[in-house]
């Protein structure tokens, strides 16, 4: 059956490529895990999660038990650890599907291990997540002790591995993101000092690592004989961070090849519904926040806010048309939008619409919309609603 012209695509060549040249980029001394959470930020999991793997991803990232146990039917074979934690009562379901859980608090310690102790399993590993300042989830510094007596003889969780989150990797001096590291080596310092090893050393996102932060945390690993694992997201998908304050022409070696080198994984698209061509004064889209000055010649698009376009973008953003941008005029509704084709000759019902993606010599990406909506780049691809299908290509 023929669908209404609003649809994704995913190019798992293109995710594939990126994997590698991150692994590439993150050399021998560091492992990727790969960050597929909110359905892999709006591409698509089951789409995303075997081509990352296929790469030779080992190490999949996802946010809760319901994404874990997709993931696990997906790969069976990935190692996949559950960021966001274990809630009461998914214990069980944990380590029924052999998910690996971030814990940092004394309640999460109790269900995991009751849950191990049902299943009548020996061993059964988990990250500790450690909060070097970002005060989401991690077990404060002062509190480590707490927890890491929970790691006694008797009981059957392994400290696998020791995570903090880089919450400003993304800003070009790398202070803060020095400091965090600082504070991750005491705590480093606290566990070995317990007499307690973990194997690996979980930290760093998709800025961290093109911003030339992989060796300094594979020293830091190799320091207290762990392994470093750094966990790329937006750069999995193709595109750059952005770094605040802006990189001058001496950025890292590492940021000037990505630019070059990561591919966009996902293009949205639509289609022109209709043509019609109206007068000056003409009122366009609800309420009347765009009139027209002189005679124009506009085109209805089959997207709208309910498919994930911004509603803020009306009368502040353009989409590609036969390889030109056609401004958005009047408020975008829920089901559509219009552009403003005037000064494009030959625009038809029909005619392909590019919203996320290339179109000739013209593109448009994640972050022209989140600098337009006010957003970032994660939250344009995670709202393109599931009503818009999505493709592999």
């Amino acid at each position: 059956m023929h669908t209404r012209p609003c649809w994704v695509e995913i190019s798992t060549r293109a995710i594939e490529d990126n994997y590698r040249f991150l692994a590439n980029l993150a050399g021998s001394q560091v492992e990727l895990l790969a960050i597929v959470k909110a359905d892999a930020y709006g591409h698509v999991l089951k789409l995303c999660a075997p081509a990352v793997v296929s790469a030779g991803a080992r190490w999949l990232g996802v946010t809760s038990v319901e994404e874990g146990i997709e993931a696990r039917r997906l790969c069976p074979d990935a190692r996949i650890l559950v960021i966001g934690g274990t809630f009461p009562g998914q214990g069980r379901e944990t380590v029924r599907h052999n998910l690996t859980p971030v814990v940092w608090d004394s309640w999460q310690f109790d269900e995991i291990e009751a849950a191990v102790r049902f299943a009548d399993l020996r061993s059964f590993s988990v990250h500790l997540e450690i909060d070097t300042g970002m005060s989401r989830q991690g077990v404060d510094p002062e509190s480590l002790a707490q927890l890491l007596a929970r790691f006694h003889r008797e009981s059957p969780l392994r400290l696998e591995a020791v995570m903090t989150h880089l919450f400003a990797a993304d800003e070009a001096d790398q202070r803060v993101t020095d400091d965090q590291l600082e504070r991750m080596e005491a705590a480093l310092s606290d566990i070995h000092s317990a007499g307690i090893h973990a194997g690996i050393l979980n930290v760093g996102n998709s800025a961290a690592l093109l911003a030339g932060q992989a060796h300094k945390i594979a020293d830091l690993a190799s320091r207290y004989e762990m392994k470093a694992l750094m966990r790329p997201g937006l750069a999995l998908y193709g595109l750059v961070p952005g770094y605040d304050p802006a990189y001058d022409a001496a950025e890292p070696i590492t940021l000037a090849h990505a630019r070059r080198e990561l591919r966009p994984v996902l293009s949205w698209k639509s289609q022109i519904v209709s043509v019609r061509s109206v007068g000056a004064g003409t009122v366009v889209g609800y309420n009347g926040t765009f009139v027209a000055t002189e005679p124009m010649r506009l085109a209805l698009v089959a997207t709208g806010y309910a498919d994930g376009l911004d509603r803020k973008l009306g009368n502040r953003f353009s989409l590609l048309v036969r390889g030109q941008r056609a401004p958005v005029v009047g408020r975008v509704s829920m089901d559509q939008c219009v552009i403003d084709v005037t000064d494009i000759p030959d625009v038809v019902a029909g005619d392909e619409v590019v919203i996320i993606g290339r179109q000739d010599n013209e593109s448009i990406t994640a972050f022209d919309h989140a600098s337009a909506a006010g957003s970032i780049p994660w939250e344009i691809f995670t709202r393109i609603g599931p009503r818009v299908p999505r493709a592999s290509i």
